[in-house]
């Protein structure tokens, strides 16, 4: 059992009301925190006043050692967050480790932009007022970040918010999912110990009222929030006049072109469809294949499908583990079987595991009607679609039907084609001869449409944690 405290504005503190963490794999509560409230949000904000002062005061140079000592923290302890992490989460122990080395990562890019904070020079005197006088523009930290996150990848997307607004000079105050609040508590003791002024920092556990308390307060001003477009939604039309940074959801798609690589598509789309069981916003979900090369590939894929091993995520030889609970493998059953109903063929998996109510076989369905859910919605599951293309102007219609864009992935040899995705899919990211699952911590990162609003990694995150400052000297 692990026990945890939250932090509010620098106060590790405890409640009567708890929030039960359970393992996805075997339905054993494995951890308790406190359940946090609007009073505590409330706490935490007239904190992290104080809190912005101490850590805006620091130079950037002081900044950067905190972040590279928290690092440090972090390496000495990725073992204790990998384990964890496929407690609280079910995923793989070694998609747990990939991921605390991910979060290093992204601490070290973090780190190293709080050195970067520059400004930029412009010709005052361009203007025919501007007789006499110069001008440049420095970037100031913006005060107060609200950060709320995700259960699939509790540890990265936290730091993804929390490290890139520390860098700038912010104070933060992070919700995670109530599924998953151990590690992001564990991630605030590591930035408390490397050095972040205590009040600066605030992380509580919570369900929708903290949420809110957390994004519609006055004295925030910037809110950033990874999760459902339904929340999204709903955080843009409560939230007021303040900034606004969304990475929600997706379904991402390949294609494979027939002058493609085959072997190299179909292990692509097996690595991105069914890492965490499927629950990652750029999980492959769709695949679309040239019709000359479809039956082909629809095999590759099966065969490598049916040699993933599903169970344990302690086990380190499993692949696939459980999704996140029971109700989300009854749903993505639904879906496939109004898919069915309407034409579509399951060509492996398709059913629960039934020693593990949440353990879910790794599933490929063909020729999908794109009426039906499975391919217009985020399936969040370990389920690849597979559909037949004749044109490539059909292909990029098919990917653009999607209320999401997020990334594509393309694979064929003719450049031309390549450009003609690159040109006209309506996503944030394309990757030719590579799954849209791919991505490294530093790249701008997000999407179009549905996908959501900004983009995150380090360097691009500063922007929106930033407000530009203009200065102009009059030297007549």
């Amino acid at each position: 059992m692990i026990e945890k405290r939250m932090l509010v504005g620098g106060e590790w503190v405890d409640s009567p009301q708890k929030i039960e963490v359970v393992y996805p794999y075997t339905g054993e509560v494995i951890g308790r925190v406190p359940q946090g409230t609007e009073e505590d949000v409330n706490r935490a904000i007239e904190a992290a006043k104080e809190g912005f002062k101490e850590i805006s005061s620091l130079t950037a140079y002081q900044r950067y050692e905190v972040l590279m000592k928290a690092a440090e923290i972090l390496k000495k302890r990725s073992e204790e967050f990998a384990k964890t992490l496929v407690l609280e989460v079910g995923k793989t122990i070694r998609e747990a480790r990939t991921e605390v080395q991910r979060a290093i990562q992204t601490l070290i890019f973090s780190a190293e932009e709080a050195k970067r904070l520059n400004g930029e020079t412009f010709p005052v005197d361009a203007h025919p007022n501007g007789v006499g006088k110069v001008g440049f523009y420095i970037r100031v930290p913006v005060g107060i970040v609200s950060a709320i996150t995700p259960f699939n990848f509790p540890l990265n997307l936290s730091m993804h918010k929390v490290a890139p607004a520390l860098a700038c000079g912010n104070a933060v105050i992070l919700k995670p999912s109530e599924r998953t609040p151990l590690t992001p508590i564990m991630l605030a003791e590591v930035l408390l110990e490397a050095g972040v002024p205590p009040k600066a920092l605030s992380v509580i556990p919570g369900y929708g009222d903290v949420g809110k308390a957390m994004t519609t307060h006055p004295d925030v001003r910037v809110v950033s929030f990874t999760g459902s477009k339904k929340v999204g939604e709903l955080i843009t039309r409560q939230v007021g006049i303040k900034k606004v940074v969304l990475e929600l959801g997706s379904n991402s798609a390949i294609v494979v072109h027939r002058d493609g690589d085959l072997e190299k598509a179909a292990q692509r789309a097996v690595l991105g469809g069914y890492a965490i069981a499927g629950q990652v916003c750029i999980s492959v979900q769709r695949v679309f294949v040239h019709e000359d090369v479809f039956e082909r590939f629809v095999e590759i894929m099966k065969e490598k499908v049916k040699s993933l091993k599903v169970g344990d995520p302690m086990d380190e030889s499993t692949d696939v583990g459980p999704m996140i609970s029971s109700s989300e493998v009854f749903r993505v059953q639904e879906w496939i079987g109004e898919a069915v109903q309407k034409g579509a063929k399951v060509e492996v998996g398709g059913v629960a595991c039934a020693e593990k109510t949440a353990l879910f076989e790794p599933t490929v369905v063909s020729l999908v009607p794109p009426e039906t859910k499975l391919f217009k919605e985020e399936a969040f599951a370990p389920v690849v679609i597979v559909d037949p293309y004749k044109e490539v102007e059909e292909a990029i219609d098919l990917v653009n039907s999607s209320e999401y864009g997020l990334q594509l992935g393309v694979f064929t040899s003719d450049i031309k084609v390549a450009w003609e995705f690159i040109r006209k899919a309506e996503v944030g990211g394309v990757l030719i001869n590579e799954g849209p699952t791919f991505r490294v911590d530093h790249q701008p990162y997000g999407g179009f449409k549905n996908s959501g609003i900004g983009r995150e990694g380090p360097k691009f995150a500063v922007e929106d944690y930033t407000e530009i400052k203009t200065v102009i000297f009059d030297l007549t």
